[in-house]
């Protein structure tokens, strides 16, 4: 079926980039801070890991919460409970100076940023056929990269202008903006006065079952769940420490300061962005050639794990671009990789059951997330060095590949007679 002329969807992708990206922005500030607050406040590298634990904690049993939600209650009221509560969350920051009582603030925006992903998979399962769905979600979820590549350049401005806390306080009415404008737009296909007929036509050109409830217990004994969740379970905690440590790791490498965070971590998350995007592209480019949809998924993310590799030799490279271009590669990787990864739901299970089975992975990549924030807290109190977390970064994705091909080698869909 050749592509429509319409392009709501294409409005609604926009939509849901930018709220990741917000999502991002407001989970990084902290991080971004941590090296000034860690010497203003006495923090240890231990206490920080504590923090980062609590809120993967948070997020991985809530990601469960808001995957079961968002399938009784839809993508448009799901993302704008999960907004209102992680900008709560959010703001609450300014109330604290301790890694303790950052924790009480981390929690609720943990909660609600677990919704972000379940949400967004949702209204693109909603709005995009198979053949282009990972494109779409390479699309939104590069929104993380510029999420990334803008909190450094406004947050160390804001803060020494105005204060750390005016930080939280001006990124947190950015979304609200985006909520207003999220809860005036977006509707069902079937709902949408913008949506042509021949759009509408394509949107359902894959067949659509109606919603329905399916019991936790049937979701774990099929092989796509657990591919699904295995692959999270590898992949996430990589991603993480990306988030939390990075720019630790500049300061402590190369004695990186908080104003002049902005030019290394442009630069990774920019590579970051073209590696989400590529990753998604590629698979639906073969996918349109005539691959299947196992060789077309499993492909990109064979390519996009080999960039993973080199991240190994990140502490060792004689300059600071040069550890840039390997950790930009990796992060590349990752997002190519996740673009792929998060597609496996809608591609294996039924759309009525892909909810709940995305908040299962969120919730098996944030309990992955939490053991590798206590091993990065160990490592760096103890040996002060990057290298043995870039080791184990450098070899996730190949394993994590393998785990999924070995789970389901096929690449079969579940059998929706045995989830009801």
């Amino acid at each position: 079926m050749p592509k429509p002329s319409g392009n709501v969807r294409w409005i609604v992708c926009a939509l849901l980039f930018f709220a990741v990206v917000l999502s991002y922005v407001d989970r990084l500030v902290l991080p971004t801070l941590k090296p000034d607050l860690q010497g203003r406040y006495g923090w240890s590298e231990t206490g920080y890991a504590d923090l980062a634990i609590w809120f993967q904690a948070a997020y991985g049993i809530s990601y469960v919460v808001f995957g079961r939600l968002i399938d009784k209650v839809g993508a448009r009221i799901g993302y704008a409970m999960a907004v209102a509560i992680w900008t709560i969350g959010h703001v609450a920051h300014i109330f604290f100076t301790s890694t303790g009582g950052m924790i009480l603030a981390r929690i609720p925006l943990a909660i609600g940023e677990a919704g972000t992903f379940p949400a967004a998979i949702a209204a693109t399962n909603e709005w995009f056929p198979k053949r282009e769905r990972a494109l779409a979600i390479g699309i939104f979820n590069a929104g993380s990269n510029i999420g990334a590549i803008l909190t450094p350049l406004i947050v160390p401005i804001i803060a020494v202008t105005m204060g750390w806390r005016m930080a939280f306080i001006l990124t947190g009415l950015l979304t609200v903006i985006w909520l207003v404008v999220w809860l005036g737009f977006y509707r069902r296909p079937q709902e949408h006065k913008r949506v042509s007929a021949e759009e509408l036509a394509f949107i359902e050109s894959d067949p659509v079952e109606p919603m329905r409830a399916v019991a936790w217990s049937k979701l774990l004994r099929q092989r796509q769940t657990w591919a699904y969740m295995a692959g999270r379970f590898l992949i996430d905690p990589v991603w993480w420490t990306f988030l939390f440590w990075l720019p630790d790791f500049f300061n402590r490498q190369y004695g990186v300061t908080m104003l002049a965070f902005g030019p290394p971590l442009i630069a990774i998350y920019l590579l970051a962005d073209v590696g989400s995007v590529a990753g998604g592209w590629f698979s639906s480019r073969l996918i349109g050639r005539g691959a299947s949809i196992n060789r077309g998924r499993k492909t990109a993310m064979f390519a996009c794990a080999l960039c993973a590799v080199p991240i190994a030799f990140a502490t060792e490279v004689p300059s600071m671009w040069w550890a840039v271009l390997l950790i930009g590669l990796a992060c590349a990787g990752h997002q190519g990789f996740s673009a792929n990864l998060y597609a496996l739901p809608g591609d294996l299970l039924p759309r009525w059951a892909a909810g709940s089975v995305v908040g299962l992975g969120g919730l098996s990549g944030a309990i992955g997330g939490m053991l590798m924030a206590r091993f990065a807290g160990n490592i760096l109190e103890t040996l002060g060095s990057y290298q043995p977390i870039f080791i184990v970064a450098s070899c996730a994705y190949l394993l994590a590949l393998l785990v999924i091909h070995l789970i389901v080698p096929r690449y079969t869909p579940a059998d929706p007679a045995r989830l009801t």
